[in-house]
């Protein structure tokens, strides 16, 4: 199965061998794999030791990789680090766009069009670039500060969106937390369920942008009123369901010895889960203050 979010799909995160794709054999004197045997993502060999994989070493699959200095295994650290860079990036964008660009919607929203663009673009990509992450990044700040900077200044609104920063963030530890403990367990079926249960929000949220668009008024009411307020939780509820599956994969990746440079890869899913978050619990705080 692929992975959940649209950024592992393409990558060795989830590759076709599997839901996490690191099924290289453990380090020797490693313990046991806990994910062999009877495991549902345990389905073939290494990704990185494919031929066709651009991580490829030129071994077999069933030597353990021997990794050189450009390509020495990813840790939570580089995880933590380019993930901190990712996110400094879109608080620094978000600053910007806060200050000089609240009165210029239009251009704020070419910069999240333009933001939209790149993040397609590095998810069809084979590797991470550092650049272009970065650079949806900045742009996607932009966005977001210029947007909250519009939305804080409208009638009850001050201060809404510090409520969904920290909203945001609660969710995240809250999520993380629950992984830790097992609480949140990934497993195939909760992987399919949060597929197809993002996959029909996103739906109905094209379909309301249409009928908003060619029908005028409040389209099918999802943005506003009781039912808003309960597509919002449903918004948020998926994006935390994401962060555990962004967890699991960042997990595996670490335990399965995924190239440093898939450390970029991570920090991007987690920054555009954590957008999502934040961008749904922005909509939810308008409605309930707007009410």
């Amino acid at each position: 199965m692929r992975s959940s979010n649209p950024v592992f799909s393409r990558r060795g995160f989830s590759r076709d061998t599997g839901y996490a794709g690191f099924n290289a054999p453990p380090q020797a004197g490693a313990a046991a794999n806990p994910y062999a045997g009877a495991n549902p993502y345990a389905q073939g060999g290494n990704p990185y030791a494919d031929p066709t994989s651009p991580y490829a070493q030129g071994q077999p699959a069933t030597q353990a990789p021997q990794y050189t200095p450009q390509t020495r295994p990813m840790t939570m650290d580089d995880v933590v680090a380019r993930t901190g860079m990712t996110l400094g990036t879109v608080i620094a964008g978000a600053t910007v766009g806060w200050i000089f660009l609240t009165g210029s919607l239009g251009f704020a929203i070419g910069a999240g069009l333009v933001a939209m663009v790149l993040a397609l673009v590095q998810s069809f990509k084979r590797k991470p670039s550092p650049a272009l992450i970065l650079g949806y990044a900045a742009l996607e700040g932009l966005f977001l500060g210029a947007l909250s900077g519009y939305i804080n200044g409208l009638p009850n609104m001050n201060g809404a969106p510090m409520q969904a920063v920290l909203g945001t963030m609660a969710v995240f530890v809250a999520m993380l937390v629950a992984y830790k403990t097992r609480i949140v367990r990934v497993t195939a079926r909760f992987t399919r369920f949060v597929l197809i249960a993002a996959m029909g929000f996103v739906l109905l949220s094209l379909v309301n942008v249409l009928f908003m668009a060619f029908g005028g008024g409040e389209g099918l009411g999802f943005r506003s009123g009781g039912l808003g307020i309960v597509f919002g939780i449903v918004g948020v509820v998926l994006g935390a369901l994401f962060l555990a599956l962004d967890f699991k994969q960042v997990e595996d990746g670490i335990a399965y010895g995924a190239p440093r440079e898939e450390s970029w890869l991570a920090a991007f899913g987690l920054t555009l889960t954590l957008v999502w978050i934040y961008m749904e619990m922005l909509r939810l705080i308008s409605i309930l203050r707007g009410d």
